[in-house]
């Protein structure tokens, strides 16, 4: 069986002011025709079909437009939410849309119920593991503390019980969204930590034949039955880098797996400069990035006059704009936002503690801020999938 895995889509989203619709637009084209010219038999999407979960009409008209494509071919489509996603609200007429061929999972009460999809030598069984927000699901899989590896654990357990109960030979799917140990991140993602711990082990998904990841946007393989295939296109500039494309997976009649990539369409270029602001303007090297889309960094020690409108004339694509000074970490006056870079919330009030009372927060004091700090990150998911 040909699987086409992708995911993170993130319908409605912009690159800083730039609108991309038509680049995702362009994503679903390049999508359709490599179904066709690959002979895919199934295509899987890990989550965050959207970027929000209220979306952008114009986003919903993608999707719809999307759904409607895939269906046409003939081709069946698995898709999970993500946590960018109302997984309620993506969910809605999942029951309906089923007898087209575009299975939706959405309910972490149904993970273990498969699509399964037949092929020349026997049965796959898709599971769709929904994004599994700790803190809401919790209850449903019995665990007492709530934690990303506790409760994907307790997932895969009904999907290890349910494929047990299927004939022999039937190879399993799972489709995921989380963040893995080992898989590397940019800054486009939206920060999942519960308990000070956002990863989990890949040991968690052991005994399916492979598994499509989603959540974190550089296309990437932790072993060779786990993989992200990554976001299609580029949500920041830390992913300039990044070679976007999906995975082609084939699966065969043993559960071997053998994947390679497709790379997907590239709006433009993305580049990342650094130097006095003189030097960005002169420097020859440069010449290949002036149509790409630019973050500049400019090291001059006094912020020059008009930067931004001198940068455009030369990359007229100049998207972000950072002033680092090349000072002495230590020098009076070195911002604060540079101060924190790289540090988390619970990092950032811990060192508020010791600096109030002169010592830092003890073991209880420390697990009564990342309570805190999950309780406030939960209530902010319910609120936003109530919207």
């Amino acid at each position: 069986m040909r699987i086409l895995h992708t995911s993170d889509w993130h319908l409605g989203r912009a690159f800083h002011r730039v609108n991309m619709l038509d680049a995702q637009e362009a994503f679903i084209g390049h999508l359709v025709a490599t179904v066709r010219e690959h002979a895919v038999d199934v295509v899987v999407v890990s989550g965050d079909v959207y970027d929000r979960a209220v979306p952008p009409l114009a986003a919903v008209e993608l999707f719809d437009d999307a759904l409607h494509r895939l269906a046409g071919l003939g081709v069946p489509t698995v898709m999970i939410s993500g946590n960018h996603d109302s997984a309620r609200r993506l969910g809605v007429g999942a029951g309906l849309i089923d007898r087209a061929g575009i299975h939706l999972r959405t309910d972490p009460a149904g993970c273990a119920t498969p699509v399964v999809l037949p092929d020349a030598h026997g049965d796959v069984a898709f599971y769709g593991l929904p994004y599994l927000e700790p803190a809401l699901v919790k209850a449903e899989f019995g665990v007492e503390k709530a934690g990303h590896e506790a409760v994907l654990a307790a997932a895969m357990d009904r999907v290890r019980a349910d494929l047990a109960t299927r004939a022999t030979g039937t190879r399993s799917v799972v489709l995921a969204h989380a963040f893995v140990t080992g898989g590397e991140q940019s800054d486009s993602e939206r920060d999942i930590t519960v308990g000070g711990v956002a990863a989990v082990p890949s040991g968690v998904f052991d005994g399916v034949d492979y598994v499509a990841l989603g959540h974190l946007h550089g296309c990437q393989t932790i072993g060779e039955r786990v993989r992200y295939s990554g976001s299609p296109l580029p949500y920041s500039f830390s992913e300039h880098r990044h070679r976007k494309s999906v995975w082609l997976v084939d699966l065969d009649a043993a559960g071997t797996v053998t994947a390679e990539r497709v790379d997907c369409p590239v709006p433009r270029a993305l580049a990342r400069l650094r130097g006095t602001l003189d030097d960005l303007l002169a420097d020859p090297g440069l010449t290949p990035h002036e149509e790409a889309w630019v973050e500049a960094t400019l090291t001059d020690p006094v912020r020059p006059d008009d930067p931004i409108a001198r940068l455009t004339e030369r990359f007229p694509h100049t998207l972000s704009l950072v002033f680092d000074p090349e000072r002495d970490p230590d020098e009076p006056g070195v911002s604060y936002a540079r101060r924190l870079a790289d540090r988390s919330d619970q990092q950032i009030a811990e060192d508020f503690v010791a600096h109030v009372r002169g010592a830092g927060p003890d073991d209880h004091e420390q697990a009564v801020l990342r309570d805190a700090f999950d309780a406030v990150r939960a209530d902010e998911t319910v609120r936003e999938v109530a919207r």
